[in-house]
């Protein structure tokens, strides 16, 4: 079982960044592919990015190829996201979470999620 926090959301304005983060605990870090999901008001929750357990294999929604960047190390126990270039539509919740799938992209299969981070963009 993993337990992950996220960290590093808040307000910015459009063309800023923001590195989000995430610290997870439990045993075997390692063996789960971590995604970062978000959800906007009234919209439904999408993948944003994975990373598959062994750092090796990675995933972006098209909206954010280019502008995002997910990275693990599993020594330290964490999942970033760096956010780059960031837009007013990229406002959402964002949340972590863990599978324990080698590398997923369906919502379904993470079993362990975070309370999630807010992050604004301004125009």
């Amino acid at each position: 079982q993993v337990h992950v926090v996220e960290s590093g959301g808040g307000l910015v304005q459009a063309g800023g960044s923001l590195r989000l983060s995430c610290a997870a605990s439990g045993r075997a870090f390692s063996n789960y592919a971590m995604g970062w999901f978000r959800q906007a008001p009234g919209k439904e929750r999408e993948l944003v990015a994975a990373i598959s357990w062994s750092g090796a294999t990675t995933y972006y929604v098209d909206s954010v190829k280019g502008r995002f960047t997910i990275s693990r190390d599993n020594a330290k126990n964490t999942v970033l996201l760096q956010m780059n270039s960031l837009k007013p539509e990229d406002t959402a919740v964002y949340y972590c979470a863990a599978s324990i799938a080698p590398m997923t992209i369906h919502g379904d299969s993470y079993a362990y999620w975070g309370q999630g981070t807010q992050v604004t963009v301004s125009s």
